[in-house]
């Protein structure tokens, strides 16, 4: 009875030992005397006792590795601090453990190491206008070498870019003097549209002055009275202004002066360069 106790025990602790139970997510690398055997994948597996041993279990998860800040120099020789996220993943647990000692410090020193190679090939406004770019090229460097571990960086996102005091200081100068020219110009074409069209409507107004005084040739007298009325309000906006300098006009000399004036818009309006007959006098 004894013997057969003794049997069951060591095929029960046989089984115990050679059970081995992955997590769903993980896997693990088997060694058979000293050498790489297989992989176990997730779930129940079974390893021969004493002669396999399981001598790593990783997950195949995504990983984030944080990037502390790092002082670098800019290709315009600006100091800056930049730190970044890394998202990656083993794709191959087998080269993850035998092609690299540490893949932690691996991988946290090369994204170091290639962060500052990128930020200094670009100028301060290169830097802050092309994060996107940056975060590509970081990603297509860092996965010609993690290839061969075993693992993909799948992505990676420059957080912060912080530049010295006086740099921010000199960026914000510019921004807001960037914003005064951009609203000086808007102002100044608005006063060019302004300009253009109130030259439109005067254009306008002696076309129709023109057409009147060529159909109607009795308008004339009501044009001059609207001339006079224009000329004297003028006058008294002139006398109430303080540097107002007052020049005396002869009204007879003005008047042949608007006739010629509405003699040659009439002409222009007739488009033969002879006057109208109802427009000369």
């Amino acid at each position: 009875m004894e013997p057969i106790i003794a049997i069951v025990l060591v095929l029960l602790g046989y089984a115990l030992g050679s059970a081995k139970l992955v997590s769903q997510g993980n896997e693990a690398l088997v060694e058979r005397l000293g050498r790489y055997h297989r992989k176990l994948r997730p779930g129940l597996n079974f390893i021969v006792p004493l002669v396999d041993q399981i001598v790593m279990e990783d997950t195949t998860r995504e990983q984030v590795l944080d990037i502390k800040p790092q002082n670098v120099i800019t290709k315009d020789n600006i100091y800056l601090e930049v730190d970044a996220v890394v998202y990656w993943r083993i794709v191959d647990i087998e080269k993850s453990f035998y092609q690299i000692d540490d893949l932690q410090q691996g991988l946290n020193n090369l994204a170091t190491t290639t962060l500052r190679e990128v930020i200094a090939q670009n100028t301060l406004e290169e830097t802050n206008a092309s994060r996107a770019e940056m975060n590509k090229a970081l990603l297509d460097e860092l996965n010609q070498t993690t290839t061969t571990w075993g693992i993909n960086v799948l992505r990676v996102d420059i957080q912060r870019i912080t530049p010295p005091e006086s740099v921010r200081k000199s960026m914000e100068e510019q921004r807001a003097a960037e914003i005064k020219s951009r609203a000086a110009i808007l102002e100044a074409e608005g006063e060019r549209q302004a300009a253009i069209k109130k030259a439109e409507g005067t254009k306008t107004s002696m076309q129709i002055i023109a057409e009147a005084l060529r159909t109607s040739p009795e308008s004339k007298e009501i044009l001059r009275y609207l001339v006079a009325q224009d000329y004297i309000n003028a006058s008294y906006r002139l006398g109430e202004s303080e540097n107002a300098k007052v020049v005396f006009v002869d009204p007879g000399k003005s008047g042949d002066l608007m006739k010629e004036v509405i003699a040659e818009a009439a002409t222009k309006e007739n488009g033969n360069g002879k006057p109208s007959e109802h427009g000369s006098t």
